[in-house]
């Protein structure tokens, strides 16, 4: 795994792996292939659930993608107190360095809208940087 950042905010903390999917790659076409997992954790005293994402994603060409829609991978998660959210998801680049940053948006027991960012993180070759 090549790349870990966590973020906190509303107690609600995200942390992200990236990894670079050599198999699915095709650098002769500029198709990098790369799998994110993604773990929210709620630190918070209300269950909240997950009810949409919005995701920038740049490559190093300086072309960017927005990705919007409800939950994540088909799912709009409730996440208790002290409980955790993993999931996993890839993303296609034209180039083989990257990085990807967005927000969830989330409802608490009190029917209160959060916003969570989601940490900018990057999408990379291995040894695309040495």
């Amino acid at each position: 795994m090549s790349n870990d950042k966590v973020a906190s905010v509303a107690d609600i903390q995200v942390s992200v792996v990236t990894d670079y999917i050599a198999q699915q790659s095709i650098e002769a076409e500029q198709q990098f292939v790369f799998s994110y997992t993604i773990t929210v954790t709620n630190n918070s005293a209300e269950t909240v659930q997950l009810l949409s994402r919005y995701w920038l994603i740049t490559d190093a060409n300086g072309d960017s993608s927005t990705v919007t829609g409800e939950g994540v991978i088909g799912q709009q998660p409730f996440i208790k107190t002290d409980q955790s959210f993993t999931y996993s998801s890839g993303c296609v680049l034209k180039s083989p360095l990257g990085n990807m940053q967005g927000h969830y948006q989330m409802r608490t027991d009190s029917a209160e809208l959060i916003q969570v960012d989601i940490p900018v993180f990057r999408l990379a070759k291995p040894n695309i940087l040495n």
